[in-house]
C-alpha cells in the first residue's frame, strides 16, 4: 500500500469514527436499531454541499448540514414513539423518504465542491501537504467528537440515557422521561452521522446522492471490531474504540483490494465488508468459547 493510499484510508476511517459513535449510541446506549444513518450521512452532506455552492459560510454549512441530519433522526423517533412503529421499520421508512430529500436538496445527482472553498481552506496557508492536512483536520474532529460523547455519556443526564437503553421499565420508574432520551439520542447520533457526511463532502470535493449506501455496515462494523479489541467498561475506551475500529476496517478493506495475489476488486467491496462484518461478529463468540475451554481445562488440573 502506497503512502497516498495508506493517508486516504485514515482519513476515511477518522470520518466514519464519528458514524461508529453515532451508531454506538443507538444500538449499544438505546438499544434501538436505526437505519436512517443511511439517509443522514447523505442528508448531513448534500445540505453542506448544496449551502456551500451557494456562497453560505462553510462553517454554517456544516452546523446546517449536521443539524439537517439530527431532525432526520427525530423524525425516526417520532414515528417510533408517537406511532408505536417497529424501530427497524420507523428507520427504514425515514431511509427511504431521505432518498428522494437529499435529490431535492442538491436539485442533482451530486454536487461537485473541487473548486469551492471548504473548513480545512484557512489552513491551506500552513505549508502542510495537503493530504496530511486533511488526515490530521479529520483525526481531530473525530478525536474531539468522541471526548465529548464519553464526556456527555458520564453526565447525569447521559446516565440517564444509559439506563433507559439498559432496562426502559426500570428507568421510567425511578423518574426518567424515557421518550425525552429517545429523540435525545437519536438526534444526536443522526447529527454525528451528518458531521461525518459534511466532512467526507468537504474533504472528497463532491456530495452524492448514493454515498451513503451501506454506512449503517460499516458503522457496526467499526463497533463490533472497537469492542472486540477493547473490552473495558469505560465510556471512553469504548467511544474511542469505535474510532480505531472504523480505521482497522478501512485499513482492513484497503489492503483486501490492494493484495494482488487475492484478485479482488474495486466492484468487489460489498463482498469484502460482509466478510470483515461477518468476521467481526464471529470472532467474539469464538473468543469466548477458547477462554471457556481454557478454563475448563485449567479447573480440570
Amino acid at each position: 500500500m502506497s503512502a497516498f493510499a495508506f493517508l486516504g484510508t485514515l482519513e476515511i476511517g477518522f470520518i466514519y469514527g464519528l458514524v461508529a459513535i453515532g451508531v454506538y449510541l443507538t444500538f449499544r446506549i438505546l438499544d434501538f436499531p436505526d437505519l436512517t444513518v443511511d439517509g443522514s450521512f447523505t442528508l448531513g452532506a448534500a445540505v453542506t454541499a448544496t449551502l456551500i455552492v451557494a456562497g453560505q459560510n462553510v462553517y454554517l454549512a456544516t452546523l446546517l448540514g449536521t443539524l439537517a441530519a439530527a431532525c432526520a433522526g427525530l423524525v425516526t423517533a417520532w414515528l417510533n414513539l408517537r406511532f408505536n412503529i417497529l424501530h427497524l421499520l420507523a428507520s427504514i421508512l425515514t431511509m427511504t423518504a431521505l432518498y428522494t430529500i437529499n435529490l431535492r436538496v442538491m436539485g442533482k445527482p451530486n454536487v461537485a465542491l473541487i473548486t469551492e472553498p471548504t473548513v480545512l481552506t484557512p489552513f491551506e496557508g500552513l505549508g502542510l501537504p495537503d493530504m496530511y492536512m486533511k488526515v490530521i483536520f479529520v483525526a481531530i474532529c473525530a478525536i474531539i467528537g468522541g471526548l465529548l460523547v464519553a464526556w456527555f455519556l458520564y453526565t447525569q443526564y447521559g446516565l440517564a440515557m444509559r439506563a433507559v437503553g439498559s432496562n426502559k421499565r426500570m428507568a421510567q420508574a425511578n423518574g426518567i422521561v424515557v421518550t425525552e432520551k429517545v429523540y435525545v439520542g437519536l438526534a444526536l447520533s443522526n447529527g454525528l452521522v451528518g458531521l461525518a457526511g459534511a466532512l467526507f463532502a468537504q474533504t472528497n470535493g463532491f456530495a452524492d446522492s448514493t454515498m451513503g449506501i451501506g454506512t449503517i455496515v460499516v458503522g457496526l462494523a467499526a463497533v463490533i471490531i472497537g469492542e472486540s479489541l477493547f473490552s473495558s467498561r469505560s465510556m471512553l475506551v469504548i467511544v474511542m474504540s469505535c474510532i480505531v475500529g472504523s480505521i482497522l476496517y478501512r485499513l482492513a478493506v484497503s489492503m483486501a483490494l490492494n493484495a494482488d495475489f487475492l484478485g479482488f476488486q474495486a466492484s468487489d467491496l460489498n463482498l469484502i465488508t460482509a466478510v470483515l462484518v461477518a468476521l467481526a461478529l464471529v470472532f467474539p463468540k469464538i473468543r469466548n468459547e477458547w477462554k471457556a475451554k481454557r478454563a475448563v481445562r485449567e479447573n480440570s488440573q
